[in-house]
């Protein structure tokens, strides 16, 4: 029987506007997975990873968590994970070191485990020379290798890290994709939302893309780029304002195999197909035929941007400031709205936010 870490089945969450954030989504996450999370701005990434690690109440569908019910366990399943959320939640008036052991007495590490176990985060993040220095002075990139040390405090099996790495310089995020590997590859689960598919490319082991609230492609990094269709032809023209002609050209020459696309592109016009590589010479001598002037062209293999264009028709970014909006939760009999909602866990409603010792 397969041991799943996340086993979310048709979870849909509605914003109190009617609006359907999350519509029908299943997710089935292993045990140990470096798992990929995608999808453009305000296409509902945020809220299932905050229905994940139970900021939300989905409004239908069934989450579990290690095992856990996310509705009526909460707190067992907050237990068990780490959260790092966009922004960095560490006190900035507090010196690394006592950032830790406050997050320590949050996920109720014990006294006797402390000292150890924070010596050897700050070595893992590179900040044990800063150790008792306060975090305002920090970098942004110190503080969010210090925000993913608080989230590790309690050695969880499961750590969700939404869009981590944003906003930081190159060095800083290879830096933390050094720290996510390590970590998964000491068997802890990693499910990451981010912007960067390169990121996405190199690290995971499994992807997800979601769009209007639902997932539109699943599989691995190299299971979904074959899906594009081929390898990608660019051909840059000497006058872009012919590339509706180049494009003529290229589908009326019939060169491609059945299924290629063929597009213009601000420079020329772009081929996806199987044999872009055997038949590009083919389109270069068809161009020069039809007095086409050809100034670049060149051949590779998809990656995950076009595979991010292809199925969304968009570029990933930031999430829209709906994410953050009212959800509607169901309340039994009267079908009433509700504030984005925890579930403590006697089944009851508390206030949102980091109740229980969520760390954000």
């Amino acid at each position: 029987m397969t041991d799943y870490a996340i086993e979310a089945r048709d979870v849909a969450v509605t914003y109190a506007d009617g609006t359907e954030a999350v519509c029908g989504v299943d997710l089935l996450v292993e045990a140990g997975e470096f798992f990929g999370f995608l999808g453009p701005n305000g296409a509902g990434k945020t809220t299932l990873i905050k229905t994940l690690v139970t900021l939300l109440r989905p409004t239908d569908g069934s989450v579990t968590i290690n095992g856990f019910d996310a509705v009526a366990k909460p707190r067992s399943v907050r237990a068990t994970i780490g959260y790092m959320a966009q922004e960095t939640s560490i006190d900035p008036e507090l010196t690394a070191r006592e950032n830790l052991r406050f997050a320590c007495d949050a996920y109720g590490v014990s006294r006797a485990e402390r000292g150890g176990r924070i010596d050897e985060l700050l070595e893992l993040v590179e900040l044990t020379g800063v150790a008792d220095k306060v975090a305002d002075n920090f970098s942004g990139g110190m503080k969010k290798r210090l925000d993913v040390a608080t989230a590790l405090v309690h050695q969880p099996p499961l750590v969700f890290l939404d869009e981590p790495t944003t906003g930081l310089d190159p060095a800083a995020r290879n830096r933390l994709w050094e720290y996510f590997q390590r970590i998964n590859d000491e068997g802890t689960t990693v499910f990451l939302t981010t912007q960067y598919l390169e990121e996405a490319d190199q690290l995971c082991d499994r992807l997800s893309v979601i769009q209007d609230g639902s997932v539109v492609a699943d599989g691995t990094p190299e299971a979904l780029k074959q899906r594009v269709g081929g390898e990608i032809l660019a051909v840059e023209l000497s006058d872009p304002d012919e590339s509706e002609r180049a494009v003529a050209v290229a589908r009326d020459e019939s060169l491609f195999a059945e299924g290629a696309a063929i597009e213009p592109t601000e420079s020329g016009l772009a081929v996806t197909a199987r044999d872009a590589r055997t038949r590009g010479t083919d389109l270069l001598v068809a161009l020069r035929d039809a007095d086409i002037g050809v100034v670049g062209f060149d051949v590779r293999a998809p990656t995950l941007d076009d595979v991010f264009l292809a199925v969304t028709e968009e570029r990933p970014d930031a999430e829209s400031p709906t994410e953050t909006a009212d959800v509607r939760t169901e309340t039994g009999g009267g079908g009433g709205d509700s504030r984005a909602t925890t579930v403590p866990d006697d089944g009851k409603t508390g206030p949102a936010g980091d109740a229980d010792g969520v760390n954000r």
